[in-house]
């Protein structure tokens, strides 16, 4: 199997809090993984661990080929992060935006103005190109956040509840893309409170009190007949 990205007993600790607890996890290339869980479960640690961004108190993780304790930088430059609050530039355009999120990388001229034209027709913005962000609507702001994180050409994209608070249709549209960028080879790894989201993910793990207690495709968790609402309920009461 093509791993992209696994963890080994990956562990994250602040005192005597757990906040991610012996995580061991294996993502295949190319798939849409979501991670489901309660507010303060793990996710957004375990994410920031991924991303190299907060070094583990215990165990190791390995993303894209790169070691996240020894190799933090070359995992940020292969990957794509959008937090719950990214930030956009309200004073900026569009094309602003995306042209100064290229240029963190260093990527030529040609390559971002290519990029940019590519990443926009994906996700439907290219008719907004000179829009300012401060006169876009949530689900568009939240369409440009991923633009942005994605302008680079990044192999993974980690999305951090990226359709929390926006309208069924754009979070349509949202998963439409995710579904595209998938079917390019890109891995998506997303959390999600809506469990309607969930089933669209190729498998979804499930986090509580810092303990992955579960990991399957949605059709093979629902095979005992329960829904994924009644799966996610029966960990949570575990």
């Amino acid at each position: 199997m093509d791993y992209i990205i696994e963890t080994q007993n990956l562990t994250k600790s602040y005192s005597e809090l757990i906040a991610v607890n012996k995580l061991n996890l294996k993502i295949k290339r190319g798939d849409i993984f979501g991670f489901l869980g309660p507010n303060g479960a793990g996710k957004s640690t375990t994410i920031r661990m991924l991303c190299g961004i907060l070094p583990p108190t215990d165990g190791n993780a390995v993303v894209n080929g790169f070691d996240i304790i020894h190799q933090p930088e070359k995992i940020k430059k292969s990957i794509g992060y959008v937090t719950q609050r990214f930030g956009l530039y309200d004073d900026l355009t569009i094309k602003e935006n995306l042209t100064f999120y290229a240029s963190l990388y260093h990527l030529p001229e040609s390559k971002i103005k290519k990029n940019i034209e590519n990443i926009l027709s994906i996700l439907k913005l290219s008719n907004r190109i000179n829009s300012m962000v401060k006169e876009l609507s949530g689900g568009l702001k939240q369409r440009l956040s991923i633009a942005c994180a994605m302008v680079h050409d990044p192999e993974i994209v980690f999305l951090d509840e990226p359709t929390a608070g926006v309208d069924p249709i754009s979070r349509k549209d949202m998963w439409d893309v995710f579904k595209h960028l998938s079917n390019q080879g890109i891995t998506i790894f997303i959390t999600t409170h809506y469990m309607e989201e969930a089933e669209r993910c190729n498998s979804i793990g499930f986090i509580f009190d810092g303990i992955l207690k579960a990991v399957d495709t949605p059709a093979n968790f629902k095979n005992s007949g329960k829904t994924l609402e009644e799966v996610y309920i029966s960990f949570i009461k575990q």
